[in-house]
């Protein structure tokens, strides 16, 4: 489907939910390459209404092709979670629009605004001072504490999914991906899931709403503070010490705002979300290590797709590689010295070849 066809079905649809105007037409209608789950577009929405014009810059997330890296794939799912934080102090996107047929675009997608504000995926932020980043940073956790503190009862959340199984749940589900794309027995992963099972910890005695995937690349900054948070596909309802193990396991990496000098040490970081959340950190290796296991699940799956021949996705291919490296740092975090053999963990040889040969 070329950008035109896309911008007509995209205002004849927009037009049904904006019944009240004179005219809506679309413009500036681009395609984003960002991350590894849903596409998405950005457009600017035209309302006319007694011959005045009205514009918002809104972005359209569409489901990804199936089998996607992370099944099953529920937008739905997605656009009640923005909805129901509207009023809350977790900044975001306004979820507007939500087509669950697929008949407008072939796929599900939903409508949500446009912030403002810089995404740090890759690159360190430039020209910004040390206290402007250290500030970027507290924000950071501020905004993880308020997802945190989310009212579960009057936002409806709580129907999500059952609190206190989260972590049972979460192991369960991640060994049964595994199961799911394994094309033979993976020995350091298997030894990894049941060193994590045999010493799961009571989980903090707080019940909360949790992102799933707060990593520092899921949010943009304006100025020193965090405009909005993004990719809710993985939130639930659970243990938010999961949150902090994630945040925790990414922090090591030196890419886009933790390369920055002025970043936060991960150790302040923590401290600072504790201040801010009232909730205690602790069992902090054991949350890094069932946070590198599920990374490292994700990398698997992402490995087999562009094996079985689903994807071509060049970053999937460079990401296979970090099924062995994730899977080491868990059996480390877990004090398991004597790591087995990984298996079968990356593409085949032909498969990685044909997918890195091909021209950007």
């Amino acid at each position: 489907m070329t950008t035109e066809d896309i911008a007509d079905r995209l205002t004849g649809w927009l037009r049904k939910q904006i019944p009240d105007a004179d005219d809506v037409r679309v413009e500036g209608l681009d395609r984003v390459t960002f991350g590894h789950s849903a596409e998405m577009m950005v457009l600017t929405v035209v309302t006319s209404r007694g011959g005045h014009d009205s514009c918002r810059d809104v972005v359209v997330r569409m489901r990804p092709k199936p089998p996607a890296l992370l099944e099953p794939y529920d937008l739905g799912r997605q656009f009640t979670i923005l909805r129901a934080l509207e009023p809350t102090t977790v900044r975001a996107p306004r979820a507007l629009w939500w087509e669950h047929t697929g008949d407008v675009l072939g796929r599900p997608f939903l409508v949500m605004e446009r912030v403002d504000g810089v995404v740090y995926e890759m690159d360190a932020p430039a020209g910004v001072s040390d206290d402007t980043v250290a500030e970027m940073c507290r924000s950071l956790a501020e905004q993880i504490a308020a997802i945190h503190s989310v009212d579960l009862d009057t936002t409806g959340l709580k129907a999500l999914d059952d609190g206190p199984t989260h972590l049972v749940r979460e192991l369960d589900h991640w060994a049964g991906e595994m199961a799911r794309v394994q094309r033979g027995p993976l020995p350091a992963l298997e030894r990894l899931h049941a060193a994590l099972r045999d010493s799961m910890p009571a989980g903090c005695p707080t019940v909360t709403l949790v992102h799933g995937d707060a990593k520092p690349g899921n949010f943009a900054f304006a100025g020193g503070a965090v405009s909005a948070v993004f990719d809710w596909e993985m939130t639930t309802i659970g243990d938010p010490l999961t949150d902090i193990g994630w945040l925790e396991l990414l922090w090591m990496q030196p890419v886009g705002i933790t390369s920055h000098p002025g970043a936060l040490g991960v150790d302040d970081l923590v401290a600072h979300y504790e201040a801010v959340s009232g909730i205690t950190v602790a069992n902090r290796s054991w949350y890094r290590a069932f946070n590198a296991y599920k990374m490292a699940v994700i990398c698997l799956i992402g490995a087999m797709l562009v094996d079985s021949g689903h994807s071509d996705d060049k970053k999937l291919v460079l990401a296979a590689y970090g099924t062995a490296m994730l899977t080491a740092i868990g059996l480390t975090e877990m004090g398991i010295d004597d790591k087995p053999a990984d298996g079968p963990v990356m593409p085949r040889e032909d498969r990685i070849e044909a997918v890195l040969a091909q021209a950007d």
